[in-house]
């Protein structure tokens, strides 16, 4: 194994998983911390936690765990990666995740670029875009776990880490691989360590894994792994070799749990002609709706992609978080999820497609499922997933991910059918 990532959920680990097959790289997205060694063919290892929302020291325990594992797979760079929108709080667990791995590698620089252009991050002059917006502005300022109220993602993460956080402009990264490495170097030289460096295009991101070639450490979003292939092929060190993806056909469900705009749009649009299920946050706390139920509802109407969500307006979500508190209402809903989805498959259900994060790792842990093989992509950042050992394929969606009609291109391509352009 080449390079070892570390995912904090699994919709942005396989959004990484796709950026490496796409540049070449053969690469298995494990779920959960690996208890056996890889494959000999694993080019890239990423290992998908569920650390986003956890206090720092479980995700920084967590995190190690899966650095350790990687390295013991021969890995000779590492990555964090977290959310291109750098989910998280002034009390978040990115900064100490980092600090610990630049530990364990004893390295002084890491970089920081949380950035995905095909979706509309961008940083510039240290401050995060969402498409023309800021990230404050963006939608984000209502995320019901981690609310992101401030865009300089200098002053974010400086909340965070206990090192002093230095900069690169874009002016610097606009002149190339050779131009950043010399900044890089020179930012170090003055004690700065974790380093937020500007992009707004692929090419600045390819410029930037260029000049990442030596580092240890790398952090960011799945985008700035896109010159990290052409490294490792300039050395020599790829075989070149792709597995086909096989798709699953068979009947297929939807479950959304995200509330980010493009989910609220995505759902609005696929329930208009499919049979859909709203899951009220009241009837599940409650205990006036159970899994079973809602399995009738969808093995019934299982060839016509059903629906069932939670999405809710971020009123809604705030009201409801006031009755139950934040986190026991997220865990009583995964929790409820995660039911659901292993109840489906073991009725028939072979084809899933999960919107956010935290439901997508419900998703897997109702699965149980180890590891996945990576297919063809349905939208940036969004593949088609092949469940190892199983006739079963996922799509595992971060919330603000996909164009409006996601739910129905993700269903063909789960069954390997062309996909139309969004």
């Amino acid at each position: 194994m080449l390079l070892g990532c570390i995912g904090d959920d699994l919709t942005g680990s396989s959004d990484l998983a796709n950026t490496l097959v796409k540049g070449g790289m053969t690469v298995t997205q494990y779920c959960g911390l690996p208890q056996r060694p890889a494959a000999s063919d694993v080019e890239a290892g990423v290992v998908a936690l569920k650390t986003r929302s956890l206090p720092a020291d479980e995700a920084v325990a967590q995190s190690l765990a899966a650095f350790e594992w990687l390295r013991a797979q021969g890995c000779r760079q590492f990555l964090f990666k977290y959310c291109s929108t750098f989910d998280s709080t002034p009390e978040g667990n990115i900064g100490p995740v980092i600090d610990a791995l630049m530990d364990r590698l004893e390295t002084d620089l890491a970089i920081v670029c949380p950035v995905f252009p095909a979706t509309g991050r961008t940083l510039y002059q240290g401050h995060l875009f969402v498409g023309d917006r800021l990230l404050s502005e963006s939608g984000m300022e209502d995320h019901p776990l981690t609310p992101m109220t401030d865009p300089d993602i200098r002053r974010w993460l400086g909340h965070q880490t206990r090192r002093r956080v230095g900069h690169v402009a874009h002016a610097t990264v606009a002149a190339g691989a050779e131009a950043i490495s010399a900044a890089l170097a020179a930012e170090a030289g003055k004690g700065a360590a974790p380093l937020v460096v500007d992009a707004i295009s692929d090419s600045d991101l390819v410029a930037i894994g260029t000049a990442a070639s030596d580092l240890p450490l790398i952090t960011g979003g799945s985008g700035i792994a896109l010159g990290l292939p052409g490294n490792f092929r300039r050395a020599g060190l790829l075989r070149e070799g792709a597995t086909a993806f096989e798709g699953v056909d068979g009947p297929g469900a939807i479950l959304s749990g995200s509330c980010s705009r493009a989910t609220r749009a995505q759902v609005e649009h696929h329930r208009r002609n499919h049979p859909s299920l709203e899951l009220r946050a009241d009837d599940v706390m409650e205990g006036r709706v159970v899994a079973a139920d809602i399995v009738d509802f969808v093995l019934s109407a299982s060839e016509n992609t059903p629906m069932v969500y939670s999405t809710a307006d971020p009123e809604e979500v705030r009201r409801a978080q006031g009755v139950y508190g934040g986190m026991v209402l997220a865990e009583a809903i995964e929790e409820f999820f995660a039911e659901l989805t292993g109840a489906l498959v073991a009725g028939g259900i072979r084809r899933l497609v999960s919107a956010g994060g935290e439901t997508s790792g419900a998703v897997i842990r109702g699965i149980g499922c180890e590891a996945l093989r990576i297919g063809p992509e349905i939208d940036p950042g969004v593949p088609a997933l092949r469940v190892e050992g199983a006739e079963l394929a996922l799509a595992l969606k971060s919330g603000n991910f996909g164009a409006f009609d996601f739910f129905e291109r993700a269903m063909a391509a789960l069954a390997d059918k062309e996909v139309s352009p969004a």
